[in-house]
């Protein structure tokens, strides 16, 4: 599935769309490499370097030592002993992101933004006429590095989002891969199921003990065995296993929250060990927020016990949570508020909703939180 294929995303089968999904690489680490040319080729995370700070992006000369995003600081340094750490710099990454849209537009009206650093494109309609998916994803991944003074996006081009998305993951970085009409299916098949959009470690820990390791695995199984065994997931997992998916894409589709989730390798009962958990949600969720350029006005506290009983406070301002001081005043009151727990907790979450405004709209089956577990 080279991009030398040239019919793909519906040349050959009418009906079908042609749908890119691009993906920046390694974005905030590579924009400070570019910025700063003595960090090229040096291994690099944004993100904060004190012993609570989180790692928000990761150079691929760290990814080699398995520094990994939503990673804590610590851990990323003792993995990486000459890691560089730099600060994030949002008003530089969303410049950058203004110059990639910009150049999605040039081909297409249908632009659906993930986050700062990727989107999903249709260019069915073709507006200049290229005649190709595939072409006009390689135009595309030139212009930006071109225009953006070197850095490099990985692209993926087929018929439906899911696959268009699987596609820009396979040949990273700064890599094309093209599932025609009729591939999407084996190419699903031959996939890990941790590889699918949703299924977390945990899912797959699941999915292993019951024979499921592949697509292929998946696809062998009846809708009602899915059901049985993953209730409302089923029918995402059921259409994903045979590269199935109906979603057109959306420009400025909105969202009606952003969240995170973590389980806890051991419960945990102290109020200090509680609230060092819930900052580093905050780091995360925050992020999140910033890359999708989100506002809301409710701020949500979850919280699951051992027995899995839960607890969830809530507090709505009359407007949008102005910045993280205050997203992270308002996480920490409601903690109070429950404090002391009766029982430890093996979960927490946190959850921004009542948005005003959301450009990030990943595909989330079933739920719109990004998952920590």
């Amino acid at each position: 599935m080279s991009p030398e294929d040239q019919d793909d995303g519906g040349e050959e089968a009418p009906g079908l769309r042609k749908v890119i999904h691009v993906d920046m690489d390694a974005f905030y680490a590579s924009v400070e490499q570019r910025d700063d040319p003595s960090l090229r080729g040096q291994p690099v995370a944004v993100g904060g370097s004190s012993e609570r700070g989180v790692v928000m992006a990761a150079s691929y000369e760290a990814r080699k030592f398995g520094v990994r995003s939503a990673m804590p600081s610590v851990t990323a340094a003792r993995l990486c002993p000459g890691l560089i750490f730099r600060k994030s710099r949002f008003d530089a990454y969303r410049q950058v992101s203004q110059q990639i849209r910009a150049i999605f537009r040039d081909y297409t009206p249908h632009v659906e933004p993930l986050a700062l650093d990727e989107a999903y494109l249709d260019v069915t309609e073709d507006l200049r006429g290229i005649g190709s998916a595939t072409r006009i994803a390689e135009l595309i991944r030139a212009r930006i590095r071109e225009e953006t003074g070197g850095l490099t996006a990985s692209a993926g081009v087929s018929y439906n989002k899911f696959l268009a998305k699987l596609a820009s993951d396979h040949n990273k970085p700064d890599g094309i891969c093209v599932i025609r009409p009729g591939e999407g299916a084996a190419f699903v098949a031959m996939l890990p199921v941790r590889r699918f959009h949703g299924v977390g470690p945990r899912g797959a820990e699941k999915m292993a003990k019951l024979g499921i390791e592949t697509g292929a695995d998946l696809a062998a199984r009846d809708i009602a065995f899915l059901r049985a065994n993953f209730g409302s997931f089923a029918d995402y997992l059921y259409r994903a296993a045979r590269g199935i998916d109906l979603r057109r894409v959306k420009a400025d589709r909105q969202r009606k929250s952003l969240g995170a989730e973590r389980t806890f390798d051991r419960d945990l009962s102290s109020g200090p060990m509680l609230r060092e958990a819930l900052d580093n949600i905050i780091d995360i969720i925050w992020e999140r927020i910033e890359r999708a350029e989100a506002k809301g006005c409710t701020v949500t506290l979850k919280l699951k016990h051992a027995d899995f009983t839960s607890h969830t406070r809530a507090r709505s301002l009359p407007h949008a949570v102005p910045d993280k001081r205050a997203f992270a005043e308002i996480g920490h009151a409601l903690l109070a508020e429950v404090l002391p727990l009766p029982q430890a907790v093996r979960l927490m979450g946190l959850t921004l909703s009542a948005m005003e405004l959301e450009t990030d709209t990943r595909e989330d089956p079933p739920d719109g939180q990004l998952s920590l577990l």
